[in-house]
């Protein structure tokens, strides 16, 4: 046998949900060339697993990266949690692109990203692969790209030629190999998108054997009627449907996490494959605009900006921001108001003084109305972002036990250095898949150890379509994560997020070494993925 790495003594979690077994994992290039006793060649690079677990990298089923692994392609935040795939697409997509959809973009846009100079979404995964980056990626095709394109920011339905214009569009990036559809329906212009207009989008996903994942309508007050939206959806198309960061905001919505699982698993009894993913976090991080109804933002930001300064137009806005609505989801609300509501600024922004704290507390330095405050910020800053808290411990355990739920981050990668460490974010950029091992499995054992390695490898790898990748067995793609089980865990926290989780020791990505001995090694052996059926 002809073996290019040796990973030696290790415990093996194969991705397969069972017990582990002692073995060496021996790799030729960049596959998986034996899992077993001994053997390979004897001057072969050796990455020492004794008293670790050996286990398929894992797979970030919502990660937001496309921006900062341009920046920066070493992925170090999620490297040390040992994350080998990210994959993007929550609403919007890095392509397709028009200049009305880069118009769009750009306002909330870092002044270091790139500039969106791709047109196809196949383009921009090929770049990343070129410049290099230590993870693989693959992505979903944006809804609100498709709505960009057919009816640009506007809240109406689109014309059929409109809507066969965007299905020969989508068509084609199927084809090129995306993962299938990602919406996020609580957003403009996604949330104008009907349940006709998502099927029949779906309908050319379903032809490709690809998948609808969404950011549901609502998470809160309709719930329930967003998840009947979903199954809905995959069953008029006939294609797998998965639920973005599974979840219930606001305290009176907590109950309904067992009736939307026992929906699930009526569709899924019925044979509708439907699946979800979660970030083990009790905060939602999103733009500070998003607690402004969707209504206001339709046209566009513009739009928004217009309307803000007509005296009439911004009663009416803070209005809708404290009343419960039938229409949309009101993350003000979820929250309980202000003081759920934590602050994100850019450091080097408008409204920097702020950072770190509640919409109430920073109301309160100004000695103006929260809403008012809320609706100033916006002004300032239009991409503000902030963190809302508005789940439930006991709910998210509810869906963290169901064997169908993988994980995500739903945030980019940062390196815990200059510059990064100066942006806010949330702590589950640098704490998801380490927290699920430390706090779920180590700590409270709500799941066991071959489980939740299945839950972060193999299943989103199959529900993905990634194939000969998320098990550790001969032939398949040596993408792999070496970690100590009595130490791995996060240490991001949302006062200080900026900090690596720990444990993981090795990690290699299509057989090359990125992490060696809990060092980054800086090599860039990631690839562009594509859904194979």
């Amino acid at each position: 046998m002809s073996t290019t790495l040796v990973i030696r003594g290790g415990t093996v979690h194969d991705g397969s949900g069972g017990p582990g077994r002692v073995a060496d994992v021996l790799v030729e290039g960049d596959r998986i060339l034996a899992v077993g006793p001994g053997g390979g060649d004897p001057d072969a690079p050796v990455l020492d697993a004794t008293g670790l677990v050996v286990a398929p990298g894992f797979v970030n089923v919502l990660s937001h990266a496309y921006f900062t692994l341009e920046r920066d392609g070493r992925g170090l935040s999620d490297l040390y949690q040992g994350v080998t795939t990210q994959v993007f697409g929550e609403g919007i997509s890095i392509g397709p692109l028009t200049a009305e959809i880069r118009a769009e973009l750009e306002p909330g846009m870092a002044p270091d990203d790139p500039p969106l100079t791709w047109d196809r979404l196949s383009e921009f995964l090929s770049h990343l692969e070129t410049k290099g980056v230590a993870q693989n990626v693959a992505s979903f095709v944006g809804a609100h790209n498709m709505r960009m394109i057919g009816a640009g920011a506007d809240d109406r339905p689109m014309t059929a030629v409109e809507l066969d214009r965007v299905r020969g569009i989508l068509d084609e990036e199927m084809a090129d190999g995306a993962l299938g559809l990602g919406s996020a329906l609580i957003y403009p212009p996604g949330c104008f998108a009907s349940t006709d207009e998502l099927v029949a989008l779906c309908e050319v996903v379903a032809r490709h054997g690809g998948m609808y994942i969404s950011h549901m309508r609502s998470e809160g007050d309709h719930f329930l009627d967003a998840v009947d939206e979903l199954i809905e959806i995959g069953r008029r198309a006939e294609l797998h449907a998965e639920i973005y960061h599974l979840k219930t905001a606001g305290r009176r919505n907590w109950p309904k996490m067992a009736r939307a699982i026992e929906r699930i698993e009526a569709a899924r009894a019925a044979g509708r494959p439907v699946t979800a993913d979660v970030y083990p976090y009790l905060a939602g991080q999103t733009q500070l605009a998003a607690s402004i109804p969707p209504e206001f933002h339709d046209g566009g930001h513009e739009a928004l900006t217009a309307r803000l300064a007509d005296p009439g137009e911004r009663a009416r806005i803070r209005a809708a921001v404290v009343t419960p609505s039938e229409r949309w989801e009101n993350l003000y609300l979820a929250a309980s108001g202000a003081s759920g509501v934590m602050l994100l600024p850019d450091p080097n922004g408008p409204v920097a003084k702020y950072r770190g704290l509640s919409l109430a507390q920073a109301a309160d330095a100004d000695g103006t109305d929260p809403v008012e405050m809320l609706l100033q910020l916006v002004e300032q800053e239009p991409a503000l972002h902030a963190m809302y808290f508005m789940m439930d411990e006991e709910a998210l355990r509810t869906a963290l036990r169901k064997p169908w739920v993988s994980v995500c981050s739903d945030a980019p990668t940062f390196a815990a250095e200059p510059p990064d460490s100066g942006v806010p974010t949330h702590p589950r950029a640098y704490g998801s898949f380490a927290r699920i091992l430390g706090t779920y499995v180590r700590e409270q054992s709500l799941l066991t150890l071959g489980e939740a390695v299945r839950r972060m490898s193999s299943l989103p790898a199959g529900n993905l379509g990634l194939r000969d990748r998320g098990v550790l067995a001969p032939g398949n793609f040596a993408d792999i994560v070496v970690f100590d089980p009595d130490t791995v865990g996060d240490r991001a926290t949302y006062e200080d997020p900026h900090q690596y989780a720990t444990g993981v020791r090795h990690v290699v990505v299509n057989g090359e070494t990125a992490l060696a001995d809990g060092v980054p090694t800086g090599r860039l052996s990631g690839r562009a993925l594509r859904r194979r059926r």
